[in-house]
């Protein structure tokens, strides 16, 4: 259930679906997804669906996966990327082949060892991370060009914000567990402009940290 054929079909879904960046695309046919799920669950890890990860997480849904990168790198090449969630460590994997730097978050401290090892394994030496609260982002790094969330907030951080470079761009699920909306922000010279965009269903971003 891992094998090349199993991925091709996995990619002509996600083209199907709307997936246009073939950069995107090549880089998600070619990171091994089983890597990042439980060994009972690597016969589903080509489906095009979230699975479970221990502690109330999930490893998104390829579509939303290849979606939300699409999105952060549609102004261009980004340089240095905060991601909000490092989970599974799969979004990251996608993130560090595409981008100069990723600086991944995590407040779940079993989680990210586990991502660590596996980034680790793929040497993908590009990624810094911090064990901490995903509200406050990573202020001692900051600016960033692009920053990615992977759980939905209540609202939009304004840490996270904050920390976001001028023409900087943030993907992040906003809402309640019932209704969340994928939103678009781009900081500008006047502000933040937010782009509504897809309705969309993630765990939430919740505050403080757990060994």
């Amino acid at each position: 259930m891992t094998s090349q054929r199993t991925r091709e079909r996995l990619i002509q879904r996600l083209s199907e679906d709307g997936i246009a960046n073939t950069q995107v695309l090549e880089v998600v046919r070619r990171t091994p997804r089983h890597v990042f799920v439980e060994e009972a669950l690597a016969h589903r890890a080509y489906e095009d669906t979230a699975l479970p990860i221990g502690h109330n997480q999930t490893i998104s849904q390829p579509y939303i996966v290849g979606r939300m990168t699409e999105l952060l790198l549609a102004a261009g090449p980004l340089d240095k990327v905060l991601e909000i969630g490092t989970g599974s460590g799969y979004q990251t994997a996608i993130l560090a082949q595409l981008v100069e730097r990723v600086f991944s978050v995590e407040r779940i401290q079993a989680l990210q060892e586990r991502a660590k090892e596996r980034l680790a394994r793929l040497n993908l030496r590009n990624i810094v991370f911090r064990f901490g609260d995903g509200w406050d982002g990573w202020n001692a790094l900051a600016p960033y060009n692009g920053i990615m969330v992977t759980a939905a907030a209540s609202s939009v951080p304004q840490a996270l914000l904050d920390q976001l470079a001028p023409n900087g761009r943030m993907i992040i699920p906003v809402g309640t567990e019932r209704n969340q909306q994928l939103f678009l922000i781009t900081r500008t010279s006047q502000g933040f402009d937010q782009q509504l965009l897809d309705p969309v269903h993630f765990v939430p971003l919740l505050h403080g940290t757990q060994y």
